[in-house]
């Protein structure tokens, strides 16, 4: 298992945080466009799940786990562990859907690979993780490079003084174990997939290099900066180009590395939008570097209960997406599976998808971004968390920083979301306005939203309408809320009598609705579990939807089937959550025809109106 590493000239790319030109970031993104060597593949394992390898029989940290040897070699070694090609697993990949004897471990499982490297002088390398679910700490031929904390969102390491020229080995200890204190906490409705999820790879740059850069649009001029890393940072001459547009500029860099570029793009610009998802190359050079990356450009805004694209109003036609492989089982990851995902969206008719309830692999943004698909994005604040401990909030900011700086330039993105259903309490509303706030810093550019309950006015025992008064509703740019009328609670005609109000003129989302329906089990519309019963809920919603003044899109929950612990009905649910409008294999609903019909109404109403 090794791997032999030529590293040679490096092309970079890295997106830029879509905000008012706020601090740049340390991130080293997009790491799929510059050379290096992926590290993909079967990784050797050992499954560990008393920390055997990190303590020892007191719980005393050890000097020599499992990070220091690949196992014993002689008969006399006294190492009681071993890494052999007889246990390995796939990366990037989870170890639940891989292994039946993993299918609910939670613990510690450590990975090791072995590669050859020749590192260049005057070269500067780079170990580059896409996500670890969820903890996880990473040796270079047995030196502590660094470690990670959140499960969903990229790390890397700078490792160039711990290459050699020859054999190396990285290791990687990973751990998925629920914690109360953690982002997310202990209960949540999907599969704590664990391990190393996302591609590995090792990537070179020179000495100095294009570490960030930051592009915006404000309907007529780009702005941009960038930001240098390495001993040549200060005072270096930076270019920056879209040739297609004919637009270029050179600046020097300050004191800090950082330069910054407004170009001047007047009517030239073709706008991204789902009926044209136009994408430009945006291209920084330096004396030793380039950087490229492909940029979308649109303004998105609220006017009242509208949503503008590019100064027109639209309506989300969205579905609701899990981070789960619709051809095989396990977790998605990469191109190939962001592709049959949101082309399967394309094809019910959305222009829009909720990735919920966590950041998504970076393969799904540009996807998204090529295939034309709106993206509602999220990080897992859901249900119960510690929500007055400030080492939860601290984590929780981290998981939105780390996703707003590696997808800030994707034109699919325009709202980021702040949590999922977590109500709406004085203590869980600070917790919830203190991200609101940090992503504004962030990135002012995108609509804030969160997934909230309205508040159900009751007669004799029946909802007779609905108030969306969740304080947070005060900072968000657009209200949503899901609503499970008909599945979890009442009966879903009740919906005929129902209005909503809000306390705001502000956009609402239907951001989720649905039922669950065992693919192929039939029955009367309302025997629960069968796909009558699932048509009849849509129905119902989707009109009452139509009813819902000033409405801005709709995403129902889910495009497919999907694992989770919760679900535990033997002979119907199977660990499956069988909301989604295919089942596990892909195979499709009676459901998913209904709405592509209801979707292709919606857009040629629209086509009308525009």
């Amino acid at each position: 298992m090794k791997l032999v590493i030529a590293l040679l000239v490096l092309c970079t790319c890295l997106p830029a945080r879509a905000a008012s030109l706020g601090q740049l970031t340390d991130q080293l993104t997009n790491v799929t466009a510059r050379d290096g060597v992926v590290l993909d593949g079967e990784w050797q394992i050992v499954v560990d799940p008393y920390d055997t390898g990190s303590i020892d029989y007191l719980s005393r940290p050890r000097d020599n786990g499992f990070w220091s040897s690949a196992g014993p070699v002689t008969s006399t070694d006294p190492e009681e562990w071993n890494f052999t090609d007889a246990e390995v697993l796939r990366v990037p990949g989870d170890w639940n859907s891989q292994r039946d004897d993993l299918f609910f471990y939670e613990g510690t499982l450590w990975y090791r690979r072995a590669f050859e490297a020749a590192p260049q002088p005057g070269r500067r390398y780079f170990l580059c993780f896409g996500g670890a679910n969820k903890r996880a700490k990473v040796w270079v031929n047995g030196s502590e490079v660094g470690e990670h904390e959140v499960g969903y969102t990229p790390f890397h390491f700078e490792v160039t003084a711990l290459l050699r020229s020859g054999d190396n080995d990285v290791t990687v200890r990973v751990n998925n174990e629920r914690r109360s204190d953690g982002v997310p906490a202990l209960n949540t409705d999907w599969w704590n997939y664990g391990g190393l999820t996302r591609e590995v790879r090792l990537v070179e740059t020179p000495a100095t290099f294009v570490r960030d850069l930051e592009v915006s649009f404000d309907g007529t001029q780009v702005m941009a900066r960038v930001r240098l890393d390495g001993p040549e940072a200060a005072d270096a001459s930076v270019a920056i180009s879209i040739e297609e547009l004919a637009l270029s500029q050179e600046a020097r860099t300050n004191e800090q590395g950082q330069s910054t570029f407004v170009l001047d793009a007047g009517d030239r610009i073709e706008r991204w939008s789902p009926e044209n998802p136009r994408l430009y190359d945006v291209r920084v050079k330096t004396r030793e570097d380039t950087l490229a990356d492909r940029v979308g450009f649109r303004t998105v805004a609220t006017r009242g209960s509208e949503i503008l694209l590019n100064g027109s109003p639209l309506f989300l036609r969205g579905i609701c997406i899990h981070e789960e492989a619709l051809s095989r089982e396990g977790r998605a990851h990469g191109e190939s599976d962001a592709r049959e995902l949101l082309a399967l969206a394309k094809e019910l008719g959305c222009n829009y998808v909720r990735l919920a309830h966590y950041p998504h692999d970076e393969s799904m943004l540009r996807m998204a971004d090529e295939l034309g698909l709106l993206v509602w994005a999220e990080v897992p604040v859901y249900w119960t968390l510690e929500y007055d401990n400030p080492s939860t909030l601290a984590e929780a900011k981290t998981h939105l920083t780390e996703m707003i700086e590696r997808d800030r330039n994707r034109a699919s993105v325009i709202i980021w979301s702040i949590g999922n259903e977590t109500g709406d309490d004085p203590v869980r509303t600070s917790f919830r306005v203190a991200l609101g706030e940090h992503v504004k810093a962030l990135d002012s550019t995108r609509l804030l939203s969160a997934a909230m309950w309205a508040r159900a006015e009751m007669e004799d025992d029946r909802p007779v309408g609905f108030v969306v008064e969740d304080p947070f509703g005060e900072v968000a740019d657009v209200l949503a809320i899901n609503s499970y009328i008909g599945w979890y609670w009442a009966d879903v005609e009740d919906l005929r009598t129902c209005p909503v109000t809000r306390a705001w003129d502000k956009p609402l989302i239907l951001s989720e609705f649905g039922a669950g329906m065992k693919r192929g089990f039939r029955g009367a519309s309302k025997d629960r579990w069968t796909e009558d019963f699932g048509l009849r809920i849509y129905r119902e919603t989707l009109a009452w939807a139509s009813r819902i003044e000033g409405l801005a899109g709709i995403s129902p929950w889910i495009l497919k089937d999907f694992r989770s612990p919760r679900r535990q009905l033997t002979g119907v649910q199977d660990w499956y959550n069988l909301k989604g409008l295919v089942d596990h294999r892909g195979e499709r609903k009676e459901v998913f025809g209904l709405l592509q019909e209801h979707y292709r109404g919606l857009a040629e109403e629209w086509s009308v109106r525009e």
